[in-house]
């Protein structure tokens, strides 16, 4: 397929945000696009001038046989606090009250531009880590892990707390749960996470820790190894000091009887 420069810098731009982390060669667009490898190593530089200007991403260009270029995404710092003060805002809002002291997120955590802005948000935080897989309890935290996975181009996987026969074998550890200090269980499929993952825990709420205890238990038992964890808000009421995680937001106060929650932006751009 023959293009003209602009054309291809468009399409070649396109491939590149839709294959975060992914090595490819500049022979691939070459053959593709029916152009000269030098003519793609150019409109590669042009690319990355603009998207590092404008922060869309970094690119990086790998020599050798074996070489090409590889498109981290990012977010600049102005636009995800921008995101994330108004999700605080959303998130004070007193009608989420639910019984019980919960808040209601399921709107937030379910409308698509908001969840790829968090998974940007969340990415870049853990850029630094090598992640080769992110991992989330059913069933609200799925959408948002799902999300991170996509950024990060890496496979999510769902702890269960009821066995599904179509998980197949599975592994289960016991966890005491930070809500009702119940024994629970939890399971996951021995085919889900391959030993020796460095594995991101994300999760929507976090309370008293019980869950993310939980699935931390479950890494052991796959020889895997905890790459960092990441909500989307805490509970800042609840003491956990032994857990070290990065929230978008901070839930400081709950009070049932006056309709009122106090929320802050969380330690994510600690």
């Amino acid at each position: 397929m023959k293009l003209r420069r602009s054309e291809r810098m468009v399409v070649i731009s396109n491939y590149l945000i839709n294959h975060p982390y992914q090595l490819t060669s500049l022979n691939t667009f070459a053959e593709k696009y029916e152009s000269a490898k030098s003519s793609i190593s150019e409109d590669i530089v042009i690319i990355k001038r603009a998207f590092e200007e404008i922060e869309i991403g970094t690119i990086e260009t790998i020599t050798g046989a074996g070489g090409g270029v590889i498109f981290t995404p990012s977010i600049s710092e102005r636009e995800s606090r921008a995101i994330v003060e108004d999700l605080r805002d959303q998130l004070a809002e007193s009608e989420r009250i639910l019984p019980g002291g919960y808040i209601y997120l399921s709107d937030l955590l379910s409308t698509p531009s908001l969840l790829h802005n968090i998974g940007r948000i969340i990415a870049k935080a853990f850029k630094e880590q090598k992640i080769d897989a992110v991992m989330t309890v059913a069933t609200k935290g799925v959408p948002l892990a799902n999300a991170v996975a996509k950024i990060l181009n890496v496979p999510f996987v769902i702890v269960r707390r009821d066995l599904k026969i179509t998980e197949g074998s599975t592994v289960s550890v016991n966890y005491v749960s930070g809500s009702s200090d119940r024994i629970e269980k939890m399971f996951l499929s021995k085919r889900s996470l391959k030993a020796g993952s460095r594995v991101l825990i994300v999760d929507d709420f976090l309370k008293g820790g019980g869950t993310v205890n939980g699935m931390i238990s479950l890494l052991a038992e796959f020889d895997s190894e905890l790459a960092g964890i990441a909500v989307f808000a805490d509970n800042a009421q609840e003491k956990r000091d032994h857990l070290h995680y990065k929230s978008l937001l901070k839930v400081t106060n709950i009070d049932v009887k006056a309709n009122k929650i106090d929320v802050e932006v969380g330690n994510i751009f600690d």
